[in-house]
């Protein structure tokens, strides 16, 4: 995937629609961008939230690409704000041909430990078997909506790698995480994500479960 060619045709190609995902809980609809393919998730297609009452899922979306890339991550889809034929919204690259992820959620793989990491620090609410998308020798996280919560929510099927010791290079990305989030989440949410990430250098190491919020979403998948 050439990431300099995807962000082209995301920011300026004409935006066709092609279906809609009818499984999704908010409008998420399939584009031909260009050359690429894209979901393009509008935020007057966004349910309100009762425990997410500021701003928009798209934002949020965004958001994590752009701490994936902080952190030198990569492990999510190239994503935008962008206007499109139902208004504002993210703007997220397909991954095409993904392979069927069955057990493999359970390995303790690099790819999979990047998404655990960037899951600590965005605090993911809803990592689903499903929003895990294996292509080729790559892994990419998906559906970032319910993110960066003020207070400590993280619910995943990825936990395999709770209390493991943070590498090196994984303190360094955290030490060295540059992003500026100011037009996306609130600063109460900016607090809070750097809250996280300087507990994790603190304790150095993954999270442990949480004993006053379900684990794992439902569905797992």
């Amino acid at each position: 995937m050439d990431i300099e060619d995807s962000f082209a045709q995301l920011k300026t190609a004409p935006i066709e629609i092609v279906g809609r995902l009818v499984d999704a809980s908010n409008a998420s609809l399939f584009c031909k961008v260009g050359n690429v393919n894209a979901i393009y998730k509008p935020i007057a297609g966004e349910r309100p939230l009762w425990d997410f009452p500021d701003g928009n899922l798209a934002s949020r979306e965004v958001a994590a690409f752009k701490v994936s890339e902080a952190l030198k991550l990569n492990c999510v889809p190239p994503t935008i704000l962008r206007e499109g034929p139902f208004g504002e919204g993210s703007l997220q690259l397909w991954i095409d041909e993904c392979e069927e992820v069955g057990e493999r959620y359970l390995e303790e793989s690099n790819e999979l430990r990047k998404i655990a990491l960037l899951d600590a620090v965005i605090n993911n609410t809803d990592r689903k078997i499903g929003h895990l998308l294996y292509k080729d020798n790559q892994i990419f996280g998906c559906d970032h909506g319910v993110t960066f919560h003020q207070d400590f929510k993280l619910r995943t099927v990825l936990w395999q790698f709770a209390d493991q010791p943070l590498t090196e290079s994984e303190r360094n990305s955290l030490e060295n995480m540059d992003v500026d989030l100011s037009t996306l989440i609130t600063e109460a949410e900016i607090a809070a994500t750097n809250a996280r990430v300087a507990k994790l250098l603190q304790e150095n190491r993954f999270p442990l479960p949480p004993t006053d919020w379900p684990a794992i979403p439902w569905p797992p998948f």
